[in-house]
């Protein structure tokens, strides 16, 4: 909100160099801001009683949208990246697929394990739980489950993240 806008009785007011003017009325803090040739904005609408602030608006928006757009930049955007393993995979097949989760979870991702049964494998679900047990196991050292192994339809599936 800023100049007529702003309906508040009483308002903390903030100079144009960041100096405390104290509370005074709206109308009170419009005019030195007339005086000045800047706006009046609200800040901190919640406050009790709300602060406002003598700026140039342009300037003020323009300032908003760069601290917004910076960060933007720093921040990580987290990707779960998905491992797909069969019941009957053979040990080397699943050092492949622990070389690949160990890069994922480096890189700062997530990793879904899914351990995906088909027709008669369906029988056999409860001893398989040990090949995401092991997969677990031999990523310990950069990982953490996240979420345990647990059954959804026809696969098994278990979320590992990286150590802090």
């Amino acid at each position: 909100m800023i100049n007529e806008e702003i309906r508040d009785k009483e308002v903390r007011l903030i100079g144009k160099e960041g100096q405390q003017l104290g509370i005074m009325s709206a109308r009170d803090a419009q005019k030195l801001a007339d005086q000045e040739g800047l706006d009046l904005v609200k800040i901190a609408p919640q406050a009790k009683p709300p602060v406002c602030k003598i700026v140039d608006y342009g300037k003020f928006r323009y300032e908003q949208a760069r601290k917004e757009k910076e960060a933007k930049k720093k921040q990580k955007i987290v990707e779960i990246k998905e491992i797909r393993l069969s019941p009957n995979i053979d040990t080397n097949d699943l050092n492949t697929k622990v070389t690949a989760a160990r890069k994922f979870l480096t890189k700062g991702d997530r990793v879904k394990v899914t351990l995906r049964f088909r027709g008669r494998e369906m029988a056999h679900m409860n001893n398989s739980k040990h090949i995401l047990d092991d997969f677990a196991q031999s990523l310990s050292d950069i990982a953490v489950m996240e979420k345990a192994p647990k059954v959804e339809g026809r696969s098994m599936t278990m979320f590992l993240t990286e150590k802090r």
